[in-house]
C-alpha cells in the first residue's frame, strides 16, 4: 500500500501529463461503452418497432422485403392482395383480428397508408405500447388524416391544417389529388418507429382520391366532385398487406401454411420477428465496424498513457536511483509504475464512466423524440462490464512495458552523470 501511496503522489507531482493521459482514457471507455450500448439499444428498439401482430400477409415475396415495404415503409411492393382473398383470410377461424393497409402515395416525402380504425386498436410496438393520440383522434370523416409525430412536428401542422395526396411516392405537381385534400383529424404520440413518419388515412379515402384516375394520371374529362364520392360504394379491390393477429400464437403455422398454400393467387405470410431478425443480421457488418472503430480509440489512449510512462522514465532515472538507494528493490519500482498504470486506467474508467452517464442524461430526452431510442441510464450490463475488464486488462498489460524498463535500471547507472 505504501508503494501506490507513492505512485498517487508522483502522479500529483505530475499532474498535468497524469490529467492529460486519464482525460484521454476517460474519452475512449465512453466512446466504447457509449457505442455497446447504443448498440444494444437501437437492436432492442429496432425489434420493438411492430409487436403482438403474429403474421403479416402480401404478395408472393421475399420476407424482408415484405417487412421492409409494410411495417418500415421501404420499397415498393412486388403485387397486392385482392379484396376477396383478405376477406377470406379475414373469416379465417385461427384470426382475431386483421388490419389491412394499402400504400402507394405520399405527402412531401412522407408515406400514406390507408387503413381502417383498427390500426390505432391493434397495432403494437415495444412490447405491447398502443398508439396514442397527442391530440384529436382517429379519422371520422371519408377526408380525415391522422398523422405520426415526425410528420406533423417536420411540416408543422396542426388539427385542421389540410394537406394534399400526391400520387406515387414522388411529390410531383402534376400528380398531386389536389381537388380532394384531406383535413388533420388526429396526431399521434412520438413512437421511434415508421408510425411517425406515416400520414394515415382510411382505405375509403385511398379509392375516393384514385376515382377518375387511370394508370397514375386523371382521366380527361372524368370529373366526379369530392362530396359526391361520399355516397359512392369505396370498397377497394386491392390492398397491400395485412397484419393478422391469431387466437393463439401455436396456430401462427396453420395459418401461414394455409396463407402460402392460397390457392387463388400467390401470397406469402411472415413471422414478423423471425423477418426483422433476418433483416437485422443484413446490418451486422455496420454495427460490428462500429464496435472495431470504438475499440481502436480505446487503444490509441493506451498507448498515450504507454507514451507518457515511457517519456517520463528517463526524467526520473535519478528518482527510481534515489529509492534504490534508500532500500527499494527492483520489484517495488516495478510495483510502482505498475501502481501508476493502475491509478490511470482505473481512473480513466471511472472518469469515463462518470462522462457517458453524464451525456445520456443530458441526450436521453432529445434522442427519444428525435430519433426515437430510448437509452436506459442503468448500470453496466455484462457486454459492458466485459468491455470494461478487457481495458483494465490491457491497461495493466500496456503499463508493464515501462514497469520492466524501471525495473532494470541499476542504482550505477541512475546515479552517474549523463553527458
Amino acid at each position: 500500500m505504501a508503494v501506490l501511496g507513492l505512485a498517487w503522489k508522483s502522479l500529483v507531482n505530475r499532474r498535468a501529463t497524469a490529467a492529460l493521459t486519464l482525460f484521454s482514457i476517460a474519452l475512449s471507455v465512453t466512446l466504447l461503452v457509449g457505442v455497446e450500448r447504443l448498440r444494444h439499444e437501437a437492436r432492442t428498439s429496432f425489434a420493438n418497432t411492430i409487436s403482438g401482430t403474429d403474421l403479416i400477409v402480401g404478395a408472393r415475396s421475399g420476407g424482408v422485403q415484405l417487412l421492409l415495404y409494410s411495417v418500415f415503409r421501404i420499397g415498393n411492393p412486388t403485387n397486392n392482395i385482392s379484396w376477396a382473398s383478405y376477406r377470406e383470410l379475414a373469416n379465417h377461424p385461427r384470426v382475431a383480428w386483421t388490419v389491412p393497409i394499402s400504400l402507394g402515395d405520399s405527402h412531401r416525402g412522407y408515406r400514406v397508408m390507408g387503413t381502417t380504425a383498427a390500426y390505432f386498436e391493434h397495432y403494437r410496438y415495444a412490447r405491447d405500447r398502443a398508439l396514442a393520440f397527442a391530440t384529436g383522434g382517429v379519422f371520422d370523416d371519408l377526408y380525415d388524416a391522422v398523422l405520426g409525430a415526425q410528420v406533423a412536428r417536420k411540416l408543422g401542422y396542426a388539427l385542421g391544417d389540410e394537406l394534399v395526396v400526391a400520387h406515387g411516392a414522388a411529390d410531383v405537381a402534376f400528380t398531386r389529388h389536389e381537388d380532394r385534400p384531406f383535413r388533420v383529424a388526429g396526431i399521434l404520440k412520438a413512437t421511434g418507429t415508421p408510425v411517425d413518419h406515416t400520414v394515415h388515412v382510411s382505405l375509403r379515402a385511398i379509392e375516393a382520391i384514385h376515382v377518375g384516375w387511370q394508370s397514375g394520371t386523371p382521366m380527361p374529362g372524368f370529373q366526379v366532385p369530392a362530396e359526391r364520392l361520399r355516397t359512392m360504394d369505396l370498397t377497394p379491390d386491392e390492398i397491400t398487406a395485412v397484419l393478422v393477429g391469431l387466437t393463439s400464437r401455436m396456430a401462427a403455422f396453420q395459418v401461414q401454411r394455409f396463407v402460402n398454400d392460397y390457392p387463388d393467387e400467390p401470397l406469402t405470410a411472415i413471422l414478423p420477428g423471425v423477418a426483422l431478425s433476418e433483416l437485422w443480421n443484413l446490418m451486422a457488418v455496420a454495427e460490428n465496424a462500429l464496435l472495431v472503430v470504438a475499440a481502436f480509440v480505446v487503444v490509441v489512449g493506451l498507448a498515450g498513457m504507454l507514451t507518457a510512462l515511457l517519456a517520463s522514465l528517463n526524467e526520473r532515472r535519478r528518482e527510481m536511483a534515489i529509492l534504490r538507494s534508500v532500500g527499494a528493490r527492483p520489484i517495488h519500482v516495478f510495483t510502482l509504475i505498475m501502481g501508476e498504470a493502475g491509478v490511470l486506467t482505473g481512473g480513466g474508467i471511472a472518469l469515463g464512466l462518470g462522462l457517458l452517464y453524464g451525456l445520456l442524461l443530458a441526450a436521453r430526452t432529445v434522442m427519444e423524440d428525435r430519433l426515437g431510442i430510448h437509452i436506459a441510464v442503468a448500470a453496466p450490463a455484462g457486454n459492458e462490464l466485459i468491455l470494461l475488464g478487457a481495458v483494465a486488462v490491457a491497461g495493466f498489460s500496456v503499463g508493464a512495458i515501462p514497469a520492466y524498463r524501471a525495473y532494470r535500471l541499476s542504482l550505477a547507472d541512475g546515479l552517474s552523470i549523463r553527458v
